[in-house]
């Protein structure tokens, strides 16, 4: 399943993500990954969770960001839970044109099982397909 967290620049939702990863790995049975486009929640992340930085990896396309998912699932069976922190900070994109991605995704956690958490920012209008996510 994918849940989506838009709110406003500054509203909070990284904290919360941060905190509800932790929590997720404490009440879970499986892996952890939280993705950002910098450094900086590393340090109040669990150890437990594989934290990966996606600055040097060029994913600019939504196809690169893809492939890079897909990639970290099939190094590890046993994820159980993917949070990404920003994805229109590490993807060029924007909400409204990434419908093809979040359908893809959808695709991907249905057959590897795995639940996504996204943040983004809502500053502009939320489109159509992606209010079925929203948390």
């Amino acid at each position: 399943m994918i849940y989506v967290f838009c709110n406003k620049r500054g509203s909070g939702k990284t904290k919360a993500l941060i905190s509800l990863a932790n929590e997720k790995l404490e009440v879970g049975k499986g892996h952890v990954v939280y993705i950002n486009d910098d450094n900086r929640p590393m340090f109040q992340l669990n150890r437990g969770i594989r934290f990966i930085s996606t600055g040097g990896f060029n994913l600019k396309k939504q196809e690169s960001f893809y492939g890079f998912l897909c990639g970290i699932l099939s190094e590890d069976y046993d994820i159980e839970t993917i949070f990404i922190d920003g994805l229109f900070n590490i993807i060029e994109e924007n909400l409204q044109n990434a419908a093809q991605l979040f359908c893809l995704m959808e695709k991907l956690s249905v057959e590897s099982g795995v639940d996504f958490y996204i943040n983004v920012n809502g500053d502009t209008e939320m489109p159509e397909f992606i209010k079925k996510y929203v948390a």
